[in-house]
């Protein structure tokens, strides 16, 4: 009796996974090009938080130096918010972590307005702000890659 229903439960929870993917990976042509277009965005954005925000922060670039020092966050603010965006940028390119990294990333632009707004008066306030649009379409569309996390999660510990 338990072995059948060991046999039953296996087989239905190997079909549930098998429509899962099936679903999340449509085998229409406009579901291809959304998917090879959201993958060019998230490697858009990783370059972009990579190299453009990150490095300046992480090789102390005196663009970047200027607005910590102002802000009273010095070198360590520097480094923590270079190395947070580059561990960002790294994380939106790795499938099972793309979804928290774009959660996180957006969080950090939601850190980078207020402070835009409270210690610079607002100028180039816009900027994160735009950022979130897209980290918020990646996290929502690749909200599935948290479950994966999840069970990899749980299995290690």
């Amino acid at each position: 009796m338990s072995e059948t229903t060991a046999s039953v439960t296996a087989a239905a929870s190997a079909t549930a996974r098998t429509s899962r993917t099936v679903i999340a990976e449509s085998a229409t042509p406009r579901g291809r090009r959304a998917r090879i277009a959201l993958r060019g965005l998230q490697i858009l954005l990783a370059l972009f938080y990579g190299i453009a925000s990150a490095l300046p922060k992480l090789i102390a670039h005196p663009s970047a130096a200027e607005g910590f020092d102002e802000l009273g966050w010095g070198s360590a603010g520097m480094y923590t918010i270079g190395a947070l965006e580059l561990a960002g940028a790294v994380a939106l390119l790795i499938p099972v972590l793309q979804s928290v990294a774009a959660m996180a990333l957006s969080a950090l632009m939601v850190g980078a307005f207020v402070v835009t707004i409270t210690a610079f008066g607002g100028e180039n306030a816009a900027t994160p702000l735009i950022l979130i649009v897209p980290l918020a379409l990646i996290a929502w569309a690749r909200r599935s890659s948290n479950a994966d996390l999840l069970r990899l999660v749980r299995r290690r510990a």
